[in-house]
């Protein structure tokens, strides 16, 4: 791909001590109010699922707040959001994926006709990907006479070997396509009802979508009917639902 434009560059310095700033006040509130900082961080929670989840006490997912994995891990998502080539009513980015199977793909090859596409990126150790997997799910079974669905595996959002929380899914960040496809597996426990195909290496899909660390899309026609706010804490499948209807209607 190159290097990276000057303008770029420039860009991501900016980002870069911007989350450097936000991660050093984070840190200080947190020695110095402590409990006000979770309450805050776990009205965050309460949106996207984590809160509820029984598998994550508090312990086990705020202390990991400020700390230095979660400062590159968000240093990568706003890298990423720089090279985000996605709008509304623009030209969708037909980027390579793997079929599990490990046949390489487009996006584009799972449009069909006049349907509109919904795309879902996430990974398995994003907690509330997998808290809304039901939800997605109830979307395929609702409209699936009028769309088609494609779920679309993204480098982990929180490897074991990364930003991690306790007891989440162990999985590390992946060193080679048969990581991803071995993650990306897992998935079918959970009986997806549609493709799942994952990113390649290079993460193209999840760069040009901005699609980390999970984010829903709608394509029609090759072009982007819908782009969702980017998670974990506005991911929301019920957007998507009302799109739907509306194009049912």
């Amino acid at each position: 791909m190159g290097l990276p434009r000057p303008g770029l560059w420039l860009k991501r310095l900016w980002v870069l001590v911007q989350v450097a700033v936000e991660v050093a006040v984070g840190k200080v509130l947190m020695t110095l109010f402590p409990e006000r900082v979770k309450q805050n961080i776990l009205a965050m929670g309460q949106k996207t699922g984590i809160a509820q989840n029984p598998n994550f006490a508090q312990d086990s997912w705020i202390p990991t707040f400020f700390s230095t994995q979660y400062f590159w891990f968000v240093l990568k998502v706003r890298w990423q959001r720089l090279e985000d080539a996605t709008e509304p009513g623009g030209l969708a980015p037909n980027c390579s994926v793997v079929r599990l199977s490990g046949q390489q793909c487009s996006i584009w090859d799972f449009m069909r006709g006049n349907r509109p596409l919904v795309l879902n990126f996430g990974s398995c150790t994003c907690p509330s990907f997998l808290s809304k997997f039901d939800q997605f799910k109830r979307l395929i079974q609702d409209f699936s006479s009028i769309a088609d669905f494609l779920i679309i595996y993204i480098e982990e959002a929180h490897a074991s070997d990364g930003w991690a929380f306790k007891n989440n899914v162990d999985i590390k960040n992946h060193r080679n396509l048969q990581d991803r496809l071995r993650a990306a597996s897992l998935l079918l426990a959970r009986s997806p009802q549609c493709p799942v195909v994952v990113d390649t290496m290079q993460n193209q899909s999840s760069q040009l979508y901005a699609a980390l660390p999970e984010r829903l899309y709608v394509l029609r026609q090759g072009r982007i009917l819908y782009k969702g706010e980017s998670g974990p804490w506005n991911y929301n499948p019920e957007e998507v639902r009302a799109v739907l209807e509306e194009l049912h209607s």
